[in-house]
């Protein structure tokens, strides 16, 4: 059971980096995504790589 809550703590913390990632990227300014090479259009995409993998 522990393990089970383990797992569930852990999902919770990366759907919450997913979300302050994915924001992030949608909110930057279209210079600086153009700075960094990344279109925030694709915010929903980036964020996922970066924490899922």
């Amino acid at each position: 059971m522990k393990n089970f809550f383990a797992r569930v703590r852990e999902e919770a913390a990366k759907r919450a980096l997913y979300r302050r990632t994915r924001d992030e990227i949608a909110s930057l300014s279209n210079r600086d995504a153009i700075d960094l090479g990344i279109y925030p259009g694709d915010a929903a995409r980036l964020a996922r790589q970066a924490v899922y993998g």
